[in-house]
């Protein structure tokens, strides 16, 4: 389907039952202050803005823009009575690690870690943030509040590239630095899961710069044994590899180079070997290649997170609003 019609029928999704979506920058940039009002208009979510009221306001004022009645401000406050229960919330998962009730105080101020404790505490049922800060920011409260759907599993990211009416998911572009392999097999399940939810029937291939073997490395043989863990984990899904690019996505090269592949040159999840491939990778194919890339979309935690670029513009945040919604509604499912 064209890029326009997937991205609609992801929007229609969310509306159908609008998730309560935390922006903990709304008071810290006007574009995400636009995209969390323009998605609560648009009926995608129930948009919450963390901030001082009266910098909102003054905000919204500058900008002609008002605020719906599915909008709701809660300014940062340790000493009322949500207050003080968020605060007490840290402690109590944070205690074990020599967290007191003073830098628990101190930390809330923190509208990274103040959105974390509304999400944590069923305030809303995602968050939406990083158009102002860094990956690293958005997400140490995320890991160490919210945390991932199981013990010791690793959370990933992904990257929708789409052009026309093609539609690839690139993983990982944006976590893991040097996954080792039980974490790259976790990060292809997931991802393939998670093109489920989204319609698209996974097709996956683990990526290297060898087709079968046809190199011999260290490096190679990572990939080749997330291969054989993803299969033993997740039968039911379509999983090839180890090969390069060009034989994952080029039918006449997959002909002359892997024959027997079950992908047959058509694969649409791409699983790179480390971070830097990955994110090499989808802004080569953005920037050159003229792909739309959405994301860095987040898959494996507790609840949905996901990461804005610094520099998104409003629809970027409408879109990831729309995916954390969605998001949303599948968890709520135990999907």
């Amino acid at each position: 389907m064209p890029h326009t019609k997937f991205l609609e029928n992801i929007e229609q999704k969310a509306k159908a039952n609008p998730q309560k979506i935390i922006f903990p920058e709304a008071a810290l940039d006007t574009r995400v202050l636009k995209g969390a009002i323009k998605a609560a208009k648009q009926g995608i979510c129930y948009s919450v803005l963390i901030g001082d009221p009266n910098q909102i306001q003054q905000l919204c004022s500058e900008n002609n823009l008002s605020l719906p009645d599915s909008c709701n401000i809660i300014p940062i406050n340790t000493q009322d009575a949500q207050g003080r229960f968020l605060t007490e919330t840290l402690l109590a998962k944070r205690a074990h690690k020599g967290l007191k009730a003073k830098e628990a105080t101190e930390l809330l101020q923190n509208p990274h870690y103040f959105g974390t404790l509304l999400l944590a505490t069923e305030n809303g049922q995602g968050i939406v943030a990083g158009a102002v800060s860094t990956t690293a920011e958005t997400f140490r409260p995320v890991f160490q509040v919210i945390k991932t759907k199981e013990k010791f599993h690793h959370a990933s990211s992904f990257f929708f590239m789409i052009k026309n009416e093609r539609i690839l998911l690139f993983a990982d572009c944006a976590i893991n630095i040097e996954p080792d392999s039980q974490t790259l097999a976790e990060i292809a399940i997931d991802t393939a899961e998670t093109a489920k939810l989204f319609n698209i029937q996974p097709k996956v291939a683990f990526l290297s710069f060898s087709t079968y073997g046809s190199a011999k490395a260290e490096p190679v043989l990572k990939v080749q044994e997330a291969l054989k863990l993803a299969k033993a984990k997740a039968p039911h899904l379509i999983f090839d590899g180890e090969m390069q690019v060009d034989a994952a996505i080029v039918p006449e090269v997959a002909q002359l180079k892997c024959p027997k592949s079950n992908l047959k040159g058509d694969a649409n999840v791409l699983i790179f070997p480390d971070l830097q491939s990955g994110n090499i990778a989808y802004k080569l194919v953005q920037r050159l290649g003229k792909f739309q890339a959405i994301g860095p979309i987040v898959q494996g935690l507790r609840k949905p997170v996901n990461d804005l670029s610094r520099g998104c513009s409003v629809e970027d945040i409408i879109q990831i609003t729309a995916i954390t919604s969605l998001q949303a509604q599948n968890l709520a499912f135990g999907i």
